[in-house]
């Protein structure tokens, strides 16, 4: 699975992160709950990645804020 949060200047709120699962499955996760805002991700995958923001949320916060990149470690 890969997450990446996208700095363009046509992002737009609320704070998202995008998930592509398998290399075909998509999907954007609001960071505020981890719910699925759009996509098609497996409810599998749609946990994990609610699993993973619940981790990382006030560093997701702070990227999207600041738009200063880091990268984030997977789950354990």
């Amino acid at each position: 699975m890969i997450i990446k949060m996208y700095f363009q200047q046509k992002e737009h709120n609320p704070p998202h992160v995008h998930a592509l699962y398998n290399g075909e499955y998509m999907g954007a996760f609001a960071i505020a709950d981890g719910a699925l805002m759009e996509g098609d991700l497996p409810t599998r995958a749609q946990k994990m990645v609610a699993e993973w923001i619940s981790v990382h949320r006030d560093e997701l916060l702070e990227m999207w804020q600041t738009q200063n990149f880091k990268t984030l470690p997977p789950l354990e």
